[in-house]
């Protein structure tokens, strides 16, 4: 299943709209995806990876947007709080309608990604997986963040960093190349799936 939901979100937040009424659309995305699955399952299809959000706080589109100079803000690694609560929130709902799913549909093997998981690592020991920079883009037109609203990545004026491969995010809004990599390995190890892929491999 592709990340559904993500950009509902991403459009609610960045529009300005309350937390309290984007919260309120969790289940709505929620029930999508759960009647794709169930529809897809009585189509035959058997294994499903349904991954969860990422932290989104850590994502520079986001940083420079609601950027503030209350440091009780951000955590350690400098990522927006509530907003990460918001992406854990969202995943701890997905959980437990894929749980439902599999007690309904005991043959399916659904398998929960947690990008979160796999992702909020490189904010947290970014020299561990050789990133040199996390909160700020590669591409983009510039600012705390190199982040541009109104100078997206490949724009007049933009420039690229040297070493894609040394940041976490690409443009802002998407992660490199090698973030996207690190990611898979995690999933594909079993690290950061519900039940780990392995088991379901062996």
């Amino acid at each position: 299943m592709g990340e559904i939901g993500g950009n509902d979100f991403n459009y609610a937040f960045l529009q300005g709209i309350r937390i309290e009424e984007i919260r309120g659309l969790v289940p709505d995305v929620i029930n999508v995806i759960s009647s794709a699955i169930q529809e897809l399952i009585e189509l035959g299809a058997v294994t499903f990876l349904v991954p969860g959000n990422l932290p989104i706080g850590c994502l520079p589109i986001y940083l420079t947007r609601f950027q503030t100079s209350n440091r009780q803000d951000y955590d350690r690694s400098g990522c927006l709080i509530w907003l990460n609560e918001f992406a854990k929130y969202y995943n701890v709902m997905l959980e437990k309608e894929l749980n439902r799913i599999r007690r309904l549909h005991p043959r399916a093997n659904i398998v929960y990604a947690d990008y979160y998981q796999a992702a909020i690592q490189f904010y947290r020991s970014p020299r561990g997986f050789g990133f040199s920079s996390t909160l700020s883009a590669c591409c983009g037109g510039g600012g705390p963040y190199n982040y541009n609203f109104s100078a997206g990545c490949g724009s007049a004026g933009t420039k690229s960093c040297d070493d894609p491969s040394s940041h976490v995010s690409w443009d802002g809004i998407h992660l490199t190349e090698r973030s996207y990599k690190l990611i898979y390995e995690a999933l594909l190890n079993g690290s950061c799936t519900i039940p780990r892929l392995k088991t379901l491999c062996a």
